[in-house]
């Protein structure tokens, strides 16, 4: 059965797995040439123990293609044998044969995965590399009796060595300093991704808390208050037998219950959409004051540079601007109406002021707990409400502190 395409991407998948240079990849390069060199290396008949060093650093090349995965410690301990045993091989005959150039090879391919393993330190990196240059160019200094160095060949081939593994050296501690580097850098992408999350979570209880209170607050004030005049209403029936007041205390639950009905359903809407600015949303407010009492809307001033506040600030003034419009139609329902939007360094303020009404208050209206409201709902974010009469009208001024 042919191989698919989803089938060579887990087999490429699978290679690049890792480091470049110490996952399979490397590897199997790194076996490639070790096999290679073993079997291209033409070895003199009166130095043919140089197979031994060569079959053991191959050896050991294996051990560690196969067990690194599977055993610590021993698989570093392998490429250092394995290097230093192909070092070796060049003693058989002063290193001016392919012996020595196999030798080379198969040290420099145990030193470059050495070096980058991350079971062995910086330091026994470089130590073990010195040891292996050192080997090497004792091979190729030292004579034999079957091959004598030209003139000024052997310093060469030394210098070559020296360079070779200098270079060696060098790029693997870089490349350990790359591979620390982003294993930091993932380590602080982590933290980074951890901290998000909490901060995502913390803002969502936040948001889950701010919604609950407006919810509360909506709800607790518009039913505690129909609780209460039920309760004169049962009170007047049973106690009394005055069957008008009752029924005014029933037509006003009826008139708090369609009110908090509205409050309800405005909470809700303004929770399920994006946040108007404040000035936005108090204008928005003033216009469907406006058609709620078919008049004209009341105006709305904006003092100071207009900036974005505080979430749980904005909710907070736009609830008490609310309620202060719910009691100026119950006291002066015909008195003008005008809001003054404040921004200074570090607070928030809305003034809402009501002229002079020549018309009777509304029967129903329910003392206090307006006010209380209102005091309450600003309490929570830090600030306080200042009402009163001002002449013959009356003013409302809601303070929150947005530093």
């Amino acid at each position: 059965m042919p191989a698919t395409t989803s089938d060579l991407g887990r087999v490429w998948a699978w290679l690049v797995a890792g480091d470049p240079e110490y996952g399979w990849i490397g590897r199997l390069l790194g076996t490639a040439v070790v096999l290679v060199m073993l079997l291209t290396s033409e070895v003199p008949p009166e130095a043919g123990w140089a197979w031994v060093p060569l079959g053991a650093a191959t050896a050991c090349w294996l051990f560690f293609v196969l067990a690194d995965a599977r055993v610590r410690g021993w698989p570093a301990v392998a490429l250092t044998a394995g290097a230093a045993a192909a070092a070796t091989a060049g003693f058989a005959t002063a290193g001016f044969t392919p012996v020595d150039a196999s030798g080379l090879a198969i040290a420099l391919t145990c030193l470059v995965m050495l070096i980058v393993h991350p079971a062995v330190r910086p330091l026994a990196a470089v130590a073990i590399t010195v040891v292996v240059s050192a080997l090497l160019i004792a091979a190729t200094l030292l004579p034999t009796t079957t091959t004598m160095p030209a003139p000024g060949e052997a310093p060469q081939r030394a210098t070559v060595i020296v360079a070779t593994t200098a270079v060696v050296l060098l790029s693997g501690l870089l490349r350990r300093t790359h591979q620390r580097r982003a294993a930091e850098t993932a380590a602080l992408l982590e933290q980074t991704r951890a901290a998000q999350d909490e901060r995502a979570r913390a803002a969502a209880l936040e948001e889950r808390t701010r919604i609950a209170r407006e919810m509360h607050d909506v709800l607790a004030h518009s039913l505690g208050a129909l609780g209460i005049q039920l309760e004169v209403a049962e009170a007047l029936l049973a106690e009394h037998g005055d069957r008008d007041a009752a029924l005014e205390r029933v037509s006003r639950s009826r008139r708090l219950a369609a009110d908090g009905l509205v409050e309800a359903r405005a909470a809700v809407a303004a929770l399920r959409r994006d946040a108007l600015p404040l000035p936005d949303a108090l204008t928005e407010l003033a216009v469907e004051h406006a058609r709620d009492r078919l008049g004209d809307p009341p105006e709305v001033d904006v003092v100071g540079r207009p900036r974005p506040i505080r979430a749980a600030v904005e909710v907070a003034l736009v609830g008490t601007v609310r309620e202060a419009f719910v009691n100026a139609a119950r006291h002066a329902p015909d008195a003008e109406l005008s809001v003054v939007l404040t921004f200074r360094p570090g607070d928030v303020s809305v003034t809402v002021h009501n002229g002079c009404s020549t018309a009777s208050p509304m029967r129903s209206r329910a003392p206090g707990h307006g006010l209380t409201g209102m005091r309450e709902r600003l309490a929570l974010v830090g600030g306080h409400l200042t009402a009163g009469p001002d002449g013959p009208g009356w003013t409302v001024v809601a303070e929150v502190p947005d530093a």
